[in-house]
């Protein structure tokens, strides 16, 4: 209780000068932050360059709390890709492709269908631990992911460090401890 009392003193004997230092200081960390984000989603080219995995879906490929890398390219898809995609009322769920399908000339090779050299294709997922494909997640009468609801394909993973993200979504009360502490701290840092 001492470390609360003597930070809420160090507030009170900061001046202007010093008061605007510190909130200068927060918004240079933030800044930074968001435009690392905005450097990752442009050498990434997805929306999200970056996704935890927060189900046991795609075990024992990836654990929950893994952290994925992904990329959106132009290359096609194949059967075997891992894709974040989004549907209405799922945002950014990571599965395999099962099969994937160009609908125009139907020629079959490895599930396969190829329309020409288009690279249009529609996909069908399925999560490695799951019984059944994701048509139940798609929207009513989809049977088919298109392109465009496509985030990016996985190209890397770090495994845990996600956990971080997990317990703060699963446990509000300790994100807003910790946003509280780390704002404290900044606040009252001489510097």
């Amino acid at each position: 209780m001492e470390w609360i009392a003597n930070s809420v003193e160090s507030i009170k004997s900061m001046n202007i000068r010093d008061t605007l230092t510190q909130f200068i200081t927060l918004g240079t960390i933030a800044s930074t932050v968001l435009i690392i984000w905005k450097v990752l989603m442009c050498l990434t080219g997805s929306e999200s360059p970056v996704v935890v995995v927060l189900s046991g879906s795609m075990e024992p490929g990836f654990r929950r709390g893994d952290i994925l890398l992904l990329h959106r390219s132009r290359a096609p898809f194949r059967t075997g890709d891992i894709v974040v995609y989004n549907v209405e009322n799922m945002l950014g769920t990571l599965h395999r492709v099962v099969e994937s399908v160009r609908l125009t000339t139907w020629l079959r090779t490895e599930n396969v269908h190829e329309e020409g050299n288009k690279g249009n294709a529609d996909i069908l997922t399925k999560g490695d631990a799951n019984l059944l494909d994701d048509r139940s997640f798609y929207a009513n009468g989809q049977h088919w992911l298109k392109p465009q609801q496509i985030i990016g394909r996985a190209v890397a993973f770090v495994p845990y460090v996600g956990w971080a993200t997990i317990i703060m979504t699963e446990k509000p009360i300790i994100k807003y401890m910790l946003m509280g502490v780390l704002g404290l701290l900044v606040i009252t840092s001489k510097g």
